[in-house]
């Protein structure tokens, strides 16, 4: 949406001095058939999941983000799917995505150092 929360919150981390972002692209459950174990993908997943990565881009550059350096990983909050190692390897739905799982994106990236001996700076 051209005035969603997602927007909003991309520009206020970068403004708070936020450099490095992944995003979770959630619900992606919602893109599948079946029940259980013999859930799966259905052939739009795919398909949305690059539509929504490439709008996120757009408006991420916009913020003040390199889009390249930003890692996108499609997940299901609600089956837990794809969240941690576990369900990562063992997942039936998603099975488009090779990447890592979103503990695994978010354990890599690295605390930056803040300068504590300086004054309190707002933007």
């Amino acid at each position: 949406a051209k005035d969603g929360q997602t927007r909003e919150h991309a520009l206020l981390s970068y403004t708070l001095g936020v450099k490095k972002m992944c995003v979770a692209v959630n619900k992606m459950d919602l893109f599948t058939e079946g029940e259980g174990a013999a859930m799966k993908d259905t052939p739009r997943a795919k398909k949305r999941f690059d539509e929504i990565v490439n709008e996120a881009k757009v408006f991420l550059k916009t913020a003040g983000y390199n889009p390249k350096k930003i890692n996108f990983v499609p997940v299901s909050g609600i089956l837990g799917t794809n969240l941690n190692q576990e369900t990562a390897k063992d997942r039936t739905i998603m099975k488009f995505y090779k990447g890592k799982s979103l503990i695994e994106v978010l354990d890599e990236i690295s605390v930056p150092k803040r300068p504590n001996d300086l004054a309190l700076r707002l933007p």
